[in-house]
């Protein structure tokens, strides 16, 4: 590879997808925040630890292995010549990659057993999401079921504060966010996937019951997420409306897709914000 160390850093930094840090990171800091009993406990080495693991190198894992199984089937992707990047086989980058996926083992050390489910239930389907044999991204629903992986660092990060489990109808709701997100992000890989031979649930349903399938997994997200907290529910009623509002538009949803980091960053710094002012006023 070329560029030495300084051109291996910058593709690992491409390859971790830095757009897209906080959907593992994020929902650490929403776990702790609502977690905690006490302002006192949002910063201690354990939550600080778990949110620098999830922020980049359980990126580097995720999105590396998913780089190394999809070697052949990127070559036609247009994204991996703009905003990603395409597995270029170089074995220190490997090497950088099996080192993050090992250096998870860190967080079962870190944590109560309470949270090794979730952090178990993350490397699980982290690796088989696209890895043999399972692959779950080669099958329609299995892909969006199985990114409720995204919920678990928050999981666990809640269990580990905690010292108990999330509630079930938080974590039910999330994960129903979490399959309408990621298949709104496999609809720019519609024509690429089907060219590729890869079978996903936005390729089964076409784009404009994929668009579908996306409002009735967010609308379940919101009415679930209401069961909480009837604010959590309001808020997380943008996601449908949004879909509304780029289906009834001449937006491209290809150009829409990059709008949602900001937008999923947004909503969980009002989550956060929810949960601080708990905290203060209890």
């Amino acid at each position: 590879m070329s560029g030495g160390t300084f051109g291996r850093v910058r593709y690992l930094l491409t390859l971790s997808r830095p757009r897209f840090w906080l959907y593992l990171a994020g929902p650490v800091v929403v776990g702790v925040a609502f977690g905690v009993d006490s302002t006192g406990g949002l910063f201690t080495p354990l939550t600080v630890g778990l949110f620098a693991y999830f922020l980049l190198p359980a990126n580097v894992f995720l999105y590396g292995v998913n780089d190394v199984f999809d070697a052949d089937v990127d070559t036609e992707n247009p994204k991996k010549s703009d905003r990603e990047a395409r597995w270029r086989g170089d074995t220190v980058v490997a090497a950088v990659v099996v080192a993050s996926t090992l250096l998870g083992a860190a967080t079962f050390a870190a944590t109560p057993t309470l949270a090794w489910p979730y952090l178990a239930g993350f490397f699980l389907l982290g690796f088989q999401y696209s890895a043999p044999p399972l692959r779950f991204k080669t099958t329609p629903f299995l892909d969006s079921l199985s990114n409720g992986l995204y919920v678990l660092p928050g999981a666990a990060a809640y269990a580990a504060v905690a010292g108990s489990h999330p509630p079930l109808a938080a974590v039910a709701a999330a994960w129903l966010w979490t399959m309408g997100m990621h298949t709104f992000s496999a609809i720019p890989d519609i024509e690429p996937d089907r060219e590729a031979g890869i079978r996903t649930t936005a390729t089964f349903l076409g784009e404009r019951r994929t668009l579908a399938y996306c409002l009735a997994c967010w609308l379940a997200a919101a009415a679930v997420f209401g069961l909480v907290d009837g604010r959590i529910g309001l808020l997380l009623a943008a996601y449908p409306v949004l879909v509304f509002a780029i289906y009834l538009s001449d937006v491209d949803v290809d150009r829409a897709y990059w709008w949602y980091p900001v937008v999923n960053t947004a909503v969980g710094t009002l989550l956060t914000l929810g949960a601080l002012w708990r905290l203060v006023n209890a």
